[in-house]
């Protein structure tokens, strides 16, 4: 099946074309028929699988300009909104419609004349209930809900707000309900459709679901599955060669671009500090902990080659998209195992090679393992070519001796 057969809209059909897209991906190939008739929709899909466009494309081709909000676009980071707000204004750029994109850090000016002319507003919460306390938000003519990471912004708090907001928005009556003693029938053209995206589905999430979605369709793309295109591998190492085995990795990978993973921001800090001061000028970091406007710099750099490598922690692995990314690098192996899987997602996008590396240290070996049953597959230990390495006993695959245990000491004997 082709786009040209999902139903889209010309402007947008023409945006698609135009971007070089053909085919869709899973998720869009199931979702955009579903939302383009209206119906609400859950969705589960992991990172480099098309989940943006599969929703952004069937809501634009569903308005027209108004110049009032249609579609609203809830999003937990300001790097997530940013770049969704980009790419509906790819996909909508014949259309006409407006897109407005709210976050906090910044000053109100710009955004509130944004949102006096918006179609499409893509938000993250906080934000967006400040400008509905400030009355320059308006809810009564959401047409589409798009709630994107749910499972994020429960993480972060925000499920509050956001149940807030769900409720300011109109509600979509079922069409059960909808009879002659009820105030008002059931009318899918202005009842407000709701696209609820989750990684995972935790039973507070899926309560929330339950209660803000009616009759929703259920897509699913395997989470657990890594992109068939991303070559795996840990390199086994003492902990007192991290850094100098990050070094050899980036010294004997041909890579255009490389993402490396930590755990935390002191760590994340460290190891680009590291970097510069080893000959790795282009590289920069970006969690948290650093200021919006650098952060923005430092996403737009990475995107146009002023960088090469960009050191991430774990909330950038679900909060980045960016293509072309060649090589990813975990500098410590991740404690969660979706972690990794999001983390990988972002190389081997658009069915393009791309390449996996995780430092892995004896104190590191229940987490690989975790990962490994999680995604059902055995992932292979190297050994890097020409490296010093102080010990190998990680590098053998064969299962462990077994110990023999101490006796228990005899009992004493009583005497008489």
């Amino acid at each position: 099946m082709s786009f040209a057969e999902l139903g889209l809209s010309e402007p947008i059909l023409r945006a698609v074309t135009e971007k070089g897209y053909t085919d869709p991906t899973p998720i869009q190939a199931q979702a955009i028929p579903i939302i383009l008739k209206g119906g609400d929709l859950t969705g589960a899909s992991q990172t480099g699988t098309g989940k943006t466009a599969a929703f952004a494309l069937p809501s634009l081709s569903r308005i027209e300009k108004k110049g009032k909000p249609q579609i609203l676009v809830l999003e937990p980071t300001r790097e997530l909104a940013h770049q969704v707000a980009e790419q509906f204004e790819e996909y909508g750029k014949h259309t006409g419609l407006h897109v407005c994109l709210l976050y906090g850090g910044v000053g109100y000016g710009k955004q509130d004349e944004d949102i006096a002319k918006a179609d499409i507003v893509v938000a993250t919460p906080g934000r967006l209930v400040d400008h509905f306390y400030r009355g320059t938000m308006r809810f009564g003519e959401i047409k589409i809900l798009i709630l994107d990471e749910v499972d994020r912004m429960l993480d972060m708090g925000f499920l509050p707000i956001v149940r807030k907001i769900v409720n300011l928005c109109p509600w979509k009556m079922p069409a059960e309900e909808a009879d002659e003693e009820s105030k008002r029938p059931a009318n899918p053209a202005t009842d407000r459709q709701t696209l609820f995206f989750s990684a995972t589905m935790p039973p507070t999430i899926e309560q929330f679901a339950k209660w803000c979605l009616t009759d929703p369709a259920e897509v699913q793309i395997a989470r657990r599955e890594v992109a068939s295109t991303v070559s795996h591998a840990f390199y086994p190492v003492s902990m007192d060669q991290r850094d100098e085995l990050l070094l050899a990795l980036l010294t004997q990978t041909d890579f255009d671009s490389v993402m490396v993973f930590t755990r935390t921001r002191k760590e994340a800090d460290s190891v680009t500090a590291m970097l510069k001061g080893n000959d790795h000028a282009k590289v920069a970091a970006m969690h948290s902990d650093i200021n919006q406007r650098d952060r923005m710099k430092a996403l737009a750099g990475f995107k146009d080659g002023t960088y090469n490598i960009l050191v991430a922690t774990d909330v950038a692995a679900r909060g980045i998209d960016v293509s072309g990314v060649t090589h990813v690098i975990n500098y410590r192996v991740p404690e969660n195992a979706e972690d990794y899987v999001h983390r990988i997602g972002r190389t081997g996008r658009a069915e393009k090679e791309g390449d996996a590396f995780t430092i892995l240290t004896a104190d590191e070996l229940d987490s690989a393992t975790s990962i490994e049953n999680f995604i059902s597959r055995k992932i292979e230990r190297k050994k890097l070519d020409n490296f010093p390495y102080i010990y190998t006993a990680l590098l053998d695959d064969s299962p462990p001796k077994p110990v023999r245990k101490k006796r228990p000491p005899a009992p004493k004997r009583r005497r008489r």
